[in-house]
């Protein structure tokens, strides 16, 4: 035996060689923070904890990617595994990917301070086509040679480490080691799975680089807790979005301007605020908004929401600005839509941002979000976090799991009961947000409702008519409480779904779902013709709280007169627009097709040659739009600065 070396048995060996791993990507991290320091004022001790804890996520997540072949290479239950030359070959394969990701770590160490985020996947488009690469590198490892010197010392220590662990050859290999070793194969190939993925349970989606934002205060801390090499590979994929200059400043800010500057000098109104999202709730599903439908016989299967629309503001065409529930909650409480790929999952969720919570908390608002599921689902949590809600009630805090729908979280009854008397804990104003979730694939319903709601012939409406019914009794709740009549209430889906009638199976019934102002206090009732969408909620409730302050918003204010708003949304990389009677398709490049909704509801007829001045108008408004978001992306300018 070597002196200084070990011997181990080849998974306590992978295990070993893991913690070492973490432990020096913690110190990268260290090292990170240290070297950009003056970058991350005012961060306290148990923040700092909570920043770093909350890093072995994503540092786990990556090693596992950068390892994956390695790990294979050492848990295959065959004996050639312990052949001197595989391991030689395991061994190099091991210290060369490990080099990458160290070496990744470094560069941003000093990188940084100019990009004020961690490195992306984008970096490789941003350089492909230099010129100069070699003098590029040739000047950083010049610039910042300490970091090369760091490095070589790493990497040799690395290697060192390495050496230090020897494997355990077992002499005997019957079948019973055969048969354990198949199973520790599977366990570690199962183990694996879920580190990448960043958790296990059903609901959780990969981890990306926003659920970075559940461990800090303030967006740009998130790069602390990420490490460089996560954030490549997350987003290798992502959309890199390009600068674009249709028009000078002057004439787009002229077009569009997603600056919101107050219009009245009217008092602010510390309304309650609460907003509904109900998973899947397809305008097509709510009766009271389809009275044309069935030739005039179709009844819907909400028969709550009926009522609520009888009594509410609301619009004659509202649209979702995206297909997936994870779209939806930065376009409703942020006002930031996802182009391409949902916001939260690309290379830009980092950027700083504005919310209706944090506008509404700098008045002195409490703010919470309530989700059924378990927390972290969906990145729920850190999405909301990153929007500067202060309260997070979930699966966790609910705490009955009698309540458990088995799959996706608690069921809406009870946890809008919850939701309820939560709310009646806190002090008025506040900002609340509800996400509901029963009417959700597998689309179940409690056992004891069982046969109590119409089927219809599509599976979603049971479950819609059971989460109605869970909605109408929040509302019977709620209306015996103090601060009911001075509450707004904006109910909204998340995103449409599957569709039954003709006139649903478009691309604007794909994205058509109900949005609803309800006031019990005021009066607050009839129906505008007008578009509104998702992102259009944020600016008409602050609007219609007199919000006195300028703030960032892509979206427009749907109680204003004014006509020149649009609704954008983009699927699989094809923009709709749609502004007054009419819808345009783009691919992003050339536009492919214009209807006129109001005389051809079920688009059949491509009018692209034959409107070439409403094509050259909605094609200003699309241009406007994708310069706005594109360079306010690339330029981390989703806020409102004033100009100095």
């Amino acid at each position: 035996m070597r002196v200084g070396s070990v011997k181990m048995p080849i998974y306590g060996a992978l295990i070993a060689r893991f913690i070492f791993l973490l432990v020096l990507y913690s110190l990268l991290r260290l090292g990170f923070y240290l070297g950009n320091q003056s970058l991350f004022p005012n961060i306290s001790t148990s923040q700092f904890s909570s920043i770093f804890l909350g890093g072995i996520k994503f540092d786990l997540s990556a090693l596992l990617y950068i390892n994956i072949l390695y790990i294979l290479l050492q848990v295959l239950p065959f004996p050639f595994r312990y052949h001197v030359l595989y391991q030689k070959v395991a061994k190099w394969l091991f210290i060369v990917t490990n080099s990458v990701g160290i070496a990744a770590n470094l560069i941003d160490i000093a990188y940084y301070k100019f990009t004020l985020k961690r490195t992306t996947g984008t970096v490789f488009s941003q350089f492909i086509n230099e010129q100069n690469k070699w003098k590029l590198t040739v000047d950083f490892l010049l610039g910042y040679w300490y970091l090369l010197i760091l490095f070589i010392f790493l990497i040799y220590l690395f290697i060192r480490l390495y050496d230090c662990i020897r494997l355990k050859n077992p002499m005997k290999r019957n079948a019973r080691y055969y048969l354990s070793h198949t199973i520790l194969f599977f366990a570690f190939a199962y183990l694996t799975v879920v580190g990448m993925r960043g958790g296990w349970r059903h609901s959780t989606r990969p981890i990306t680089l926003s659920n970075a934002g559940e461990f800090v205060q303030s967006p740009n801390q998130m790069s602390i807790v990420l490490n460089t090499p996560f954030a490549i590979i997350r987003t290798l994929k992502a959309v890199s979005l390009k600068p674009v200059h249709y028009y000078d400043e002057a004439t787009l800010q002229g077009i569009y301007n997603p600056i919101h500057l107050p219009h009245d000098t009217a008092a602010f109104k510390p309304l309650n605020v609460v907003f509904l999202i109900i998973e899947s709730l397809g305008k097509e599903h709510v009766g009271a908004l389809n009275r044309d439908l069935a030739n005039g016989t179709y009844k819907g299967y909400t028969p709550f929401i009926d009522s609520l629309v009888e009594n509410s503001y609301t619009f004659t065409h509202t649209y979702a600005n995206g297909r997936k529930s994870i779209d939806a909650l930065p376009s409703i409480i942020s006002g930031i839509p996802s182009i391409r790929e949902p916001f939260v999952l690309s290379a830009y969720s980092g950027n700083k941002t504005t919310s209706i919570a944090k506008l509404l908390a700098d008045k002195g608002y409490e703010t919470a979000f309530f989700h059924g599921a378990p927390n972290g689902s969906m990145g729920f949590s850190s999405y909301t976090k990153l929007a500067g809600i202060e309260h997070y009630y979930g699966k966790t805090e609910y705490n009955n799991d009698a309540d458990f729908d088995g799959i996706w979280g608690i069921w809406d009854e009870p946890f809008m009961q919850f939701m309820a008397k939560t709310i009646n804990t806190f002090h008025q104003p506040f900002f609340t947000a509800f996400f509901s979730l029963s009417s959700h694939h597998p689309f179940k319903v409690p056992a004891k409702y069982a046969g109590k709601f119409p089927r219809g012939p599509l599976e979603v409406q049971e479950p819609m008519g059971y989460t109605d019914m869970a909605l109408r009794k929040f509302f019977e709740t709620a209306s015996r409480m103090p601060w009911f009549k001075q509450t707004l209430f904006v109910l909204c889906a998340d995103h449409a779904t599957v569709s039954y009638f003709p006139e649903y199976q478009t691309i604007p019934g794909a994205f058509s779902i109900p949005i609803l102002f309800y006031y019990p206090g005021g009066n607050l009732k009839g129906k505008a013709d007008k578009l509104v969408q998702q992102i259009d909620i944020m600016p008409s409730v602050l609007s219609y709280l007199h919000y006195d302050k300028p703030y960032f918003a892509f979206g427009f204010n749907a109680f204003s007169p004014q006509t020149d708003n649009f609704v954008i949304n983009n699927n699989d990389g094809t923009f709709s627009l749609y502004h007054g009677d009419y819808l345009l398709l783009n691919d992003g490049q050339v536009s492919t097709a214009l209807y006129n909704l109001k005389e051809d509801r079920l688009t059949k007829h491509n009018l692209i040659k034959d409107e070439p001045i409403v094509l050259a108008k909605m094609e200003t408004y699309l241009n406007a739009f994708i310069q706005q978001y594109n360079n306010r992306m690339i330029q981390d300018e989703l806020t409102y600065h004033p100009i100095k």
